[in-house]
Order: C-alpha cells, then sequence, then structure tokens
C-alpha cells in the first residue's frame, strides 16, 4: 500500500510539473485573445489574478515566482490585447509595454433615453451598465449646468449629447459619461445662452426631448414646438404621448385612454406644463427649434397618413377632420 502511494505522489508531481512547464510556456492555450485592463494604482497580485481569471495562466503562485526571479518588472495602464498561447515571458513583455489606443466609433442616435444609451454602449463591450448607471446618478462632473438640474431619478436623462464618438477602450465609465457632457457644454450651453430664453436650460432641454421626440422631420420641428409653446400660454396640457411612452419604456404606436391615465410626473396627459425632465437626449435641431419656435397659431398635431409627416391644425375641429382624413386614407 505504501509503495501503490508513493508511487500515485509521484506521478502526480510529474503530472502537474508537465502541467506548469506548458503553463509557463504557453502550450495548450489555445489561440483566444484576451483583453486585460490595468488601472492606474491596481496592484501586481490584483493583475496576477485577473490573468488568472480570464485563463492566461493556471497557477498564480507560478507566474508571481517567475516574475520575481526574471527581474523588476513596471505594468502599464490600458487595456492590454494578450493571447491565450503566450508564455509567461511574452506576457511579461507586452504588460510592460503601452498599450495602443483601439477607437470605437460609436453613434448615439437623437432622441435616445439614456436607458437605450447604457443598452448600446454595453452592447458595444465599452462600459458595464450598472457602473455606467451609477455614475449617471451620483458621478461629480465639473460643469456648471450640472449643478443646475433639479433633483430627481435619471438625473442626466437628456444631457448626454447625441453624436458619433470615438471612445477608446481604457475609457472608464466616468470617462465616456464626461466626453458626452463635454460635447452637450460645447454644442447645447452656447446656443443656449446666446439665446437668451426666460426658460431654464433644464427646461428647454426637457422641451427639445419631447419636439425630439415627436417630430417626423426637420421641417416639423419648428412647428411643432410652436404647439407645445402656445399650449403652454394658454395653460393648455401638452397631452404629448411621447411622455406617456417615457413613462411605459415601450414606444406604443396607439396610447389606451388607461395608458394616458397613468400617475407620473413626465405624463403629460395629467399633468400642465413640462414633464419633471427630459425624456431623451434631443438634437441640436430641437434645441434650437425649442428656443426658436415658428410663430403659428396650431395648437394641435398628429402623424399623416404616409407615417413620414406631419399635420396641424389651430382647432380641435380641425383635428378631428385631419384625423378622418387620414384613418379614411388608410
Amino acid at each position: 500500500m505504501r509503495k501503490f502511494i508513493g508511487a500515485a505522489v509521484i506521478i502526480a508531481m510529474l503530472l502537474s510539473g508537465g502541467i506548469l512547464i506548458g503553463d509557463i510556456c504557453g502550450v495548450g492555450g489555445g489561440d483566444r485573445r484576451v483583453d486585460l485592463k490595468i488601472t492606474e494604482g491596481e496592484s501586481t497580485s490584483a493583475i496576477i489574478s485577473e490573468l488568472k481569471e480570464s485563463g492566461m495562466i493556471s497557477s498564480k503562485l507560478a507566474f508571481k515566482l517567475y516574475a520575481k526571479k526574471t527581474g523588476s518588472h513596471i505594468y502599464q495602464t490600458g487595456v492590454h490585447h494578450l493571447n491565450s498561447s503566450m508564455s509567461y515571458n511574452e506576457i511579461l513583455k507586452a504588460l510592460e509595454q503601452i498599450p495602443k489606443q483601439d477607437s470605437d466609433a460609436v453613434t448615439i442616435p437623437e432622441g435616445y433615453e439614456l436607458r437605450q444609451i447604457a443598452d448600446l454602449l454595453e452592447k458595444e463591450g465599452l462600459i458595464n451598465r450598472d457602473v455606467f448607471m451609477r455614475e449617471t446618478e451620483s458621478g461629480s462632473f465639473n460643469y456648471d449646468f450640472i449643478g443646475k438640474i433639479p433633483k430627481r431619478d435619471n438625473r442626466l436623462e437628456g444631457y448626454l449629447f447625441p453624436d458619433t464618438y470615438s471612445f477608446t477602450a481604457d475609457m472608464t465609465e466616468h470617462d465616456i459619461i464626461d466626453k458626452m457632457l463635454e460635447n452637450f457644454n460645447k454644442q447645447v450651453v452656447s446656443v443656449y445662452e446666446k439665446a437668451q430664453s426666460n426658460l431654464s436650460l433644464d427646461e428647454i432641454v426637457t422641451l427639445a426631448s419631447v419636439i425630439e421626440r415627436e417630430a417626423a422631420g426637420d421641417e416639423d420641428r419648428g412647428k411643432i414646438a410652436s404647439v407645445f409653446v402656445n399650449r403652454l400660454n394658454r395653460g393648455m396640457k401638452l397631452e404629448s404621448c411621447a411622455t406617456v411612452q417615457y413613462v411605459l419604456k415601450e414606444r406604443k404606436s396607439v396610447l389606451s385612454n388607461e395608458d394616458t391615465q397613468i400617475d407620473s410626473p413626465y405624463n403629460t396627459y395629467k399633468n400642465n406644463g413640462l414633464p419633471i425632465g427630459p425624456i431623451a437626449s434631443p438634437g441640436l435641431k430641437s434645441v434650437e427649434a425649442a428656443l426658436y419656435p415658428e410663430q403659428t397659431n396650431y395648437l394641435y398635431f398628429m402623424a399623416g397618413a404616409d407615417g413620414k409627416s406631419t399635420v396641424f391644425s389651430e382647432t380641435f375641429d380641425g383635428q378631428l377632420e385631419n384625423q378622418k382624413e387620414i384613418q379614411g386614407g388608410k
């Protein structure tokens, strides 16, 4: 029995030794890309743990001893593109090189909600959605307009400016949000200040977001803005379907009477004035429409029969006539 146990131990040592040698040499790791992100101030132990978790190495202790035996190593921050076939020596050399910053072009469409922006960026592999959403709620950003946003949920809704961005792989969730806010500051704030509006920036962004979600095309924005401004000036409810869709988190083409009675500060069928905050990220043209609405007497609008145009009317009777004509044309 003792001989049997001794032989088993020797065999296990030989096998583990063979596996360890293969791990050191990068044998048997396959051919798989592994992206390893090193952050500022990250400890060597944390980096080695990430190597183990990603499957780059099999033994943290072996890698630590190997690194110690081969001299002093300074690991560079950023995202390193590794391959599972790398030896310990190749891994160390790669981590000591300043990584190239791959740039990913991502387009944030006009009219996207905060949740949709987060979904898109997560799909592109640029963010952790939970971390991103936490940063939008409580992250610290050095722009004057941030401090003027009223306290509410979805703090940065409407303020992540829709555009095409080049995000690098080493950017954090905070960095990405900051870049979008910087663009908002550059694109929107100067236009707002020049207009000298009686409405606050937050009110303009809120109005612009509703215009953005309701407009079928650029030619409609100024007229739609005039409808909302005219209704506000007369003390009428905005009755925007887009504000209810925001509450529902669903863009239903037809709202039920029950939908329009949802109890929410965003529901403009129940509440007078603007919703409590923006319902999406408006583009610059919608912001300009909110600041410079066309001068009309329109109080109503609806989508045309083709779904690509908008028809307007000054009276409710006119709205009903338009509805009959559009429904008859279907």
